[in-house]
């Protein structure tokens, strides 16, 4: 069975980091190996939580655990989204490469949290230079929204021509492809990008009115397993599109603030509704 080393935020209560990427691959059928960052209550959107925050040497001293198990030979993929602390970066990276040296296939899919419209840069100093710098360089997939992507470029996007052309800027740092959510292709609409060497690829669902957290955790998800399963670009963006629409009308339907993951996890593999998907 393949599996997925996941580096990312644990929360108890909620659907966030590990806790939104971990139970989608599973369904899709991978073995996840979920590396926490943090242990906390609940996500920081509520305002107040509780728990910790692991120092880099106790992610480190996981991640050399699995190793001795001798396994990294069947990872497939490394994906890594919010990080805490930009020191950890360099563990997330050591971590590709202990993974790539028993398997050279094995891709790294990196989310740059960085922030959003409307909050701005969220994350600790040195965390956005650690994904400009050396994240990007050593990446397969990176995950940008439409702010990050023109964080990392310095390039507006307010059109999906404008979006090809930095996603493209953004590939000739490093990665292959490059995943844009969060783009705004009208009032009504929601729209994303899959660019790679096959092209570039672009589709759009309704825009659901709700505010949730973990979204852009899923959607990374799904779209590196489907990825993973087909190596197909368009497809993945495809079947990724439908799955985070299925959890988000399920979470919409029920009135929560929680992504409902559970509710919709039938949705995720075999999604009631499919949008089409257009290369650009």
């Amino acid at each position: 069975m393949s599996a997925i080393l996941s580096i990312q935020s644990w929360v108890a209560y909620g659907h966030v980091g590990n806790t939104a990427a971990v139970f989608p691959l599973q369904r899709l059928g991978f073995e996840v190996w979920a590396v926490n960052t943090v242990q906390f209550s609940n996500h920081t959107g509520y305002g107040t939580w509780r728990g910790v925050v692991f120092d880099r040497s106790a992610i480190a001293d996981v991640v050399l655990g699995i190793e001795e198990r001798g396994v990294f030979g069947r990872c497939d993929a490394i994906l890594s989204g919010y990080m805490g602390d930009a020191s950890l970066g360099e563990v997330v990276l050591d971590a590709v490469k202990r993974v790539r040296a028993a398997n050279p296939q094995a891709l790294y899919c990196c989310d740059p949290v960085i922030g959003d419209f409307g909050r701005g840069v969220f994350v600790r100093p040195g965390i956005a230079e650690f994904f400009a710098k050396k994240a990007l360089a050593a990446a397969d997939i990176v995950t940008p929204n439409r702010f990050e992507l023109e964080h990392l470029t310095g390039a507006s996007v307010g059109s999906l021509a404008e979006a090809v052309a930095a996603a493209e800027r953004l590939r000739a740092r490093g990665p292959r492809i490059v995943l844009v959510t969060s783009l705004e292709p009208g009032s009504d609409r929601i729209g994303m990008l899959a660019s790679g060497p096959e092209g570039a690829f672009a589709t759009e669902t309704p825009r659901l009115p709700l505010h949730v957290n973990g979204a852009g955790d899923v959607v990374a998800a799904l779209f590196l397993g489907h990825y993973l399963r087909g190596r197909s670009l368009p497809a993945a963006l495809e079947r990724a599109t439908a799955g985070i629409f299925a959890v988000l009308d399920a979470t919409h339907r029920a009135g929560k603030r929680e992504i409902q993951l559970v509710r919709a996890q039938e949705d995720l593999l075999d999604p009631p509704r499919r949008f089409p998907v257009e290369k650009v």
